[in-house]
């Protein structure tokens, strides 16, 4: 990562909420560095994050751009656990490993790792999820501070490690297997690895999209700051 990158992901709020467009902060971050997106495509950091941003690339202030979303109170997820039926969906959805439970389990969100993402809300099947404003009128950054960033980049860092050495040794254990439908020939009721792996992906790729196509169609066109700007971290 060169030096720009580094400097605007420092000042990104590392919600991994893909708002921008992109997969998650770092790569919005390369992106902004390299001219491909602009500096006012990140609703969680709001015009204060559109500023911070103008002042590292040189760039002039400009509105948060309406299409990617508006600078919004901090909200965190909450779990309606007589609703819940453990499906897991949620929890591999979550970029920060913030929804503790496992297959057939009943869930929880552990507020202090929650960014309020939203990304848990389209992937629940029973509808089960909700977002609690925690920050009353506190928005952008000034309801999220560096040291939430900071941590929340840590614990999405660590969970796509942990998931990429989780698929790969999916892969390898499916490579290793001389007959990849043996284990669902003998259990017909049961798919095997591969399937359920690609039908649970094609479930969550699918909500996401869907909740995108929806989030932009809702969004009004963002309200001008009226606050002073906070100096950058």
């Amino acid at each position: 990562m060169n030096t720009l990158t580094a400097r605007i992901l420092a000042v990104l709020p590392q919600t991994q909420c893909t708002r921008c467009g992109y997969p998650d902060c770092a790569a919005y971050a390369q992106a902004v560095a390299t001219g491909a997106a602009g500096i006012n495509q990140c609703p969680p950091g709001g015009a204060q994050g559109v500023a911070w941003l103008a002042s590292i690339t040189g760039k002039p202030v400009q509105m948060l751009n309406p299409v990617h979303g508006v600078e919004t109170a901090r909200s965190v997820a909450f779990i309606n656990e007589n609703w819940c039926i453990g499906c897991t969906l949620c929890i591999d959805a979550c970029p920060t490993d913030a929804i503790f439970g496992s297959n057939k389990v009943m869930h929880t969100v552990i507020e202090a790792y929650c960014t309020g993402c939203e990304l848990c809300l389209p992937v629940c099947p029973v509808d089960c999820i909700a977002l609690e404003n925690v920050s009353a009128g506190a928005t952008g950054w000034r309801a999220w501070s560096r040291e939430q960033a900071d941590l929340a980049q840590s614990r999405y860092e660590f969970s796509s490690y942990r998931r990429s050495q989780n698929k790969g040794w999916s892969t390898k254990r499916l490579e290793e297997k001389t007959d990849p439908t043996t284990a669902a020939r003998r259990h017909p009721s049961l798919p095997g690895d591969a399937a359920m792996q690609q039908q649970k992906s094609a479930v969550i790729d699918a909500a996401l999209a869907r909740a995108r196509v929806k989030r932009d169609a809702t969004v009004s066109a963002a309200s001008t700051q009226g606050a002073a700007p906070l100096p950058l971290p």
